[in-house]
């Protein structure tokens, strides 16, 4: 009996332990995911509320660094390069720290997030980027800590902070007119050595129509006068298509150049190849 007892304490206790109780956080997590421009800027933070607290000057004091929410830092993620107050910023996750004042705010944006809170040790070399933005006053309190993407255009937004009756704003530029550019001129070009490549490639591995896979991998090799793996799969389409001849002037063509490169698994393979067809 007394073994039993104690089995069943132990079950009981297992129970337990294990057991989970989910109620609400008192600062639950947010995220916001924006396209600006053609560029992803996602922002994730915790939201405390004022539950009649004071919250500038008092909660959060003056002029000392904050973490900008409650909980983890707040963080802010740029797809691509962006201009923060005319400073570069590399694509990539910051954490968004603050100094609130009472009629203004320097906002920071530091490479290291992980921090629980502001860093223990504080690093200047990783402030990717800091600003001073003037603060406006609300004409009524918002209860919960807000972090939002809004002012939306073509080249930018602003990172908006409100809390309380306090709004600040931090502009951001991103690259849209040179990813724009980028995309027209590359398709106003036509496919690339590569796009034809890719397409020949599957075509002759998939069995599909060998004449659109030889006219593909034609302009390819035309288009790179180096790609030896390019002329490679060219003899491999003409040899399947029945033209020996057309594989074997290939064939040599991407074996000499595969010399020159100094690979000589293509040499090889290529020289496999003339061997089965007859021309070594």
């Amino acid at each position: 009996m007394k073994k039993l007892a104690l089995l069943i304490c132990v079950v009981m206790g297992s129970v337990s332990l294990n057991g989970q109780i989910t109620t609400p956080a008192p600062s639950p997590s947010a995220k916001i995911m924006q396209t600006v421009g053609l560029t992803d800027v996602t922002v994730e933070y915790s939201r405390p509320s004022m539950r009649g607290r004071t919250i500038f000057g008092d909660l959060v004091p003056y002029d000392k660094l904050w973490r900008t929410g409650a909980n983890q830092n707040s963080m802010i993620t740029f797809g691509d390069d962006v201009t923060i107050a005319g400073q570069k910023v590399k694509a990539g996750s910051y954490a968004v720290f603050t100094k609130p004042g009472q009629t203004s705010w320097e906002v920071i944006f530091y490479a290291d997030t992980n921090n629980w809170g502001t860093p223990q040790n504080w690093d200047d070399s990783k402030v990717a980027a800091k600003t001073t933005v003037e603060v406006y006053t609300m004409p009524m309190d918002v209860e919960s800590f807000t972090m939002s993407i809004d002012a939306l255009h073509n080249n930018g937004a602003t990172l908006g902070i409100i809390w309380e009756k306090v709004y600040v704003g931090v502009a951001f530029e991103v690259p849209t007119a040179e990813k724009a550019v980028k995309s027209i001129e590359s398709v106003m070009n036509g496919p690339s050595a590569n796009d034809y490549f890719a397409a020949a490639s599957y075509y002759h591995e998939e069995g599909k129509d060998l004449t659109k896979a030889k006219e593909w991998i034609d302009k390819a090799v035309s288009m790179n006068d180096k790609a030896f793996w390019m002329m490679r799969r060219q003899s491999l389409i003409y040899a399947k298509m029945g033209d020996t001849k057309g594989a074997i002037e290939a064939a040599k063509k991407s074996m000499a150049v595969a010399e020159a490169a100094g690979n000589a698994d293509y040499v090889k393979m290529n020289k496999d190849s003339l061997k089965e067809w007859g021309a070594l």
